[in-house]
Order: structure tokens, then C-alpha cells, then sequence
């Protein structure tokens, strides 16, 4: 009889853990969880649970996302995996939460750094286009 640590175990029977292993660096967990968000259907979804104080139906976020439902469910799948949402089923209907509250946080978070972005991007366009024209004039254009 074979013995396994717990650690094999779970690689067994978890092989694609987000919380990792303990021999797993920092930087991978944060990968993966960021593999996890990595897609708007995914983000869009999670904005709609921030805004909520209370468990959502997954039909209310299929009425505000026109998501397809079994590619939401492939997205709440994704996200429940990941432990960034927790869902439970009370009687026909599933519940879908935040599962921390620093996730929010974490899309504010995100909001502010592309507001902050696309401001500075602007400011540079706007700088850029006040610049005088460069290269030759176009012939016949003489003054």
C-alpha cells in the first residue's frame, strides 16, 4: 500500500488549483487569479455582483449581461473555481456573491489605474495635436 502526502492528493485530485501548492511562488497564485479575471464577460459579471448588497440570481445577470446562459454558467464556473465567487442554490434558483469583499476593491482599484490611463493618454493626444505639422509641405503649397 502506497502512502501520498496530502499535498499529492490534492494535485491528484485538484490539478489546477487556484489557491496552488505550498511549493507554488506568490507570483503564480496571482497569475492565476488574474487568469481568472481576464475576461470582460467575467469582469462585467463581477461588477454587477459589487454593486449588489445581496446574493444575485443568475437571472438577473443574464437580464443585465445578454450573456448566452451557458456561457455564463462556463463564466460563473470559472470565477466559483477561483474562490472569487460563491454561489448557492435556494430552491429553482442559484445566488451568485462575492466571495471577499476585497475583490470590489480590487475592480475600483482597476477603474481608477484605466481612468487615471486613458486621462494621462488624453492629455498626451491633446499635447500631440497642438505640435506643428512635421515633413515636407505637399507641393504647390507655397507661400
Amino acid at each position: 500500500m502506497r502512502i501520498c502526502s496530502i499535498h499529492q492528493v490534492i494535485r491528484t485530485v485538484v490539478p489546477h488549483n487556484f489557491l496552488g501548492s505550498p511549493e507554488q511562488p506568490l507570483y503564480e497564485i496571482k497569475a492565476n487569479l488574474f487568469k481568472a479575471l481576464a475576461h470582460p464577460a467575467r469582469i462585467r459579471i463581477l461588477e454587477i455582483l459589487s454593486a449588489s448588497s445581496e446574493p444575485t440570481p443568475v437571472s438577473a445577470i443574464l437580464a443585465e449581461t445578454e450573456i448566452e446562459p451557458t456561457l455564463l454558467s462556463q463564466h460563473l464556473a470559472v470565477l466559483k473555481r477561483h474562490h472569487v465567487v460563491s454561489g448557492k442554490r435556494t430552491g429553482n434558483a442559484v445566488f451568485y456573491e462575492l466571495a471577499h469583499p476585497k475583490i470590489s476593491e480590487l475592480l475600483v482599484i482597476a477603474r481608477t489605474f484605466l481612468a487615471d490611463t486613458l486621462g494621462a493618454q488624453r492629455d498626451q493626444l491633446a499635447a500631440m495635436r497642438s505640435l506643428p505639422p512635421i515633413g515636407k509641405k505637399p507641393a504647390g503649397k507655397k507661400k
